[in-house]
């Protein structure tokens, strides 16, 4: 890549020795066409040579407007400049009845009328005078430039120019590499990878290689940075391409500037934008001060539940930023253009047409939040889904189920459901765990009470007051259908109360001597074994006969 980049410099170079050990014969043709390009972009009516402005004719002379008197004038002026036998001392003012002529030899190079006076506002002779002085002056700078000894230092200082450059960017090759060996040293020392937690996000490998990118983008845009400054330099050395050198730093230039310009017109929107931006942040934190304190209970507000002080502050927050997005809208940059506008629109239709779930989903969820359906924690049953709340949101609410699967579901659909809150009232008035056991008409019903009652007493989480109590639900046609209640505070372990409560059942009544025929036995009962385990049994007791007996018909 050097290699190229010394081929194109050296041949610049070349170039512009070239073009400084020209005759001055083709140096015609060179000048000419930085006139004919900037000709055009010259305003009518002004004498140009080199490139420059010379004088400004304002006044029409007879049929000649200031344009064709301007042109005629730049043409005689030009043909001076490359005449070498003119002499500039040649050039005098030479006063008449109607004119003031600006002559050498015999050639009248300009006419100074009444006209170019009254319009001007001088005398014709001092207006004469003062036109020769920059005429002379305007011949002086282009013989100058024009000049064997300023295009002899034109060509020595774009050698200096480029042997300059040349060792800029040896420099920067024979150091490049000394850094690269330097960061690879740094590895594992001061470079070392990023982590979160336990995620390692950026390894040290992964960084020393951005880093060594970098330095490699940062080479090449430095090379065509200088590069890009070594041209238009070497082109302000000669005067057929100094026009050109000029146009080339203003691709820089002019960006520049105009950007320093539209910042500083800006400023005053910038301290608006801040000052909004400011109070923006410090009435959030107000609120969110204030609502904490509704949170704790230190502040109270008639009628306002203290679960609801977290969801409102993020609700009034979100209110507070769009207002201050709206205030601030206005101050943004190009918030007046048509582009700005036309995407404003474009996203608040897409919005429209792609939010309506969302919108019901956050509508859904604010009457949810305020109708205090549940809080986080809370045993929930949402359609078919039981489990604990996690998390809730204007969007969503999240479930956990007693199988630690979490279940999303859209506030939309929270609120069109039956909602079963086991959790809200249990610490206040305890939440009823109640199960059915089916005994056969045999056993006595007190006797099924007590079993019951003690079978629900030795359950872990079943609270003793209130007492659990039995309902005979139903008198079926093979057995008795007795419902046990009882007081629980721990919604959140229901199920493995339920499972403990069964198997203390089966230990009560086994232990009681009563069978749990539960829904019946079709089955002759005469001599069979009884349905109690083993264990549960007397050492005396043995499985009775069957017997079998005659019956007389007679």
């Amino acid at each position: 890549m050097l290699r190229r980049f010394f081929a194109i410099i050296v041949f610049i170079a070349m170039t512009a020795v070239v073009a400084s050990a020209a005759p001055r014969s083709k140096s015609v043709k060179a000048v000419s066409k930085p006139e004919q390009a900037a000709a055009p972009a010259l305003p009518e009516g002004y004498v140009v040579l080199g490139g420059r402005i010379v004088l400004t004719i304002k006044s029409k002379v007879l049929s000649f407007s200031p344009e064709d008197r301007a042109a005629t004038i730049s043409a005689r002026l030009t043909s001076l400049a490359k005449d070498p036998r003119f002499k500039i001392e040649s050039l005098k003012v030479v006063d008449s009845e109607n004119s003031s002529d600006i002559v050498t030899g015999d050639m009248i190079l300009m006419s100074v009328a009444d006209a170019d006076a009254l319009t001007e506002g001088k005398e014709r002779l001092a207006l004469a005078e003062e036109s020769a002085a920059k005429i002379r002056a305007a011949l002086k700078e282009y013989s100058d430039e024009y000049s064997t000894k300023t295009l002899l230092f034109g060509g020595v200082y774009t050698l200096l120019a480029t042997v300059a450059l040349i060792v800029a960017l040896m420099v920067v090759n024979r150091f490049l590499p000394e850094v690269f060996k330097k960061i690879e040293s740094w590895r594992g020392v001061y470079i070392r990878s990023i982590r979160f937690q336990k995620i390692e996000l950026l390894n040290e490998e992964r960084i020393v290689a951005v880093s060594f990118t970098f330095l490699r983008a940062a080479r090449m845009v430095l090379f065509l940075g200088l590069l890009y400054l070594y041209i238009p330099l070497v082109l302000s050395f000669f005067p057929w391409t100094h026009g050109f050198s000029g146009t080339l730093i203003g691709y820089i230039l002019n960006p520049l500037e105009k950007g320093g310009i539209a910042f500083v017109t800006y400023l005053p929107n910038i301290f608006f934008l801040l000052v909004i931006a400011t109070l923006t942040r410090f009435a959030n934190k107000f609120i969110g001060f204030l609502f904490s304190e509704v949170s704790k209970g230190t502040v109270t507000i008639s009628g306002f539940h203290r679960e609801w002080a977290t969801p409102t502050f993020k609700i009034v927050r979100f209110l507070v930023i769009a207002f201050a997005v709206v205030v601030a809208f206005p101050y943004l940059p190009g918030a007046d253009s048509p582009a700005f506008k036309g995407v404003s629109v474009f996203l608040g239709v897409l919005f429209s047409l792609g939010s309506s779930s969302a919108i019901a989903n956050i509508v859904a969820g604010v009457i949810l939040t305020y109708t205090r359906a549940f809080k986080l924690g809370d045993r929930v049953k949402i359609a078919d889904t039981i489990g604990d709340v996690v998390e809730t949101n204007l969007l969503v609410t999240r479930i956990r189920t007693i199988k630690n699967a979490d279940i999303t579901v859209p506030n939309a659909m929270v609120l069109g459901s039956h909602i079963t809150n086991f959790s809200s009232s249990a610490k206040e008035y305890g939440l009823i765990l109640h199960t059915t056991v089916t005994i056969g008409y045999d056993a006595p019903w007190r006797t099924v009470h007590e079993l019951l009652t003690a079978a629900a007493l030795a359950t872990n989480n079943i609270l003793e007051l209130p007492a659990p109590f039995v309902l005979q639900t139903s008198l079926d046609d093979f057995y008795v259908s007795y419902q046990i209640n009882a007081y629980t505070e721990k919604p959140s372990v229901m199920a493995r109360t339920y499972s403990e409560l069964h198997q203390n059942i089966q230990e009560k009544f086994n232990e009681g001597g009563i069978e749990i025929m539960s829904p019946h036995y079709a089955t002759l009962r005469d001599g069979n074994m009884t349905t109690i385990p083993e264990s549960y049994l007397s050492d005396s007791y043995k499985q009775p006969p069957f017997r079998v007996s005659r019956v007389d018909t007679e």
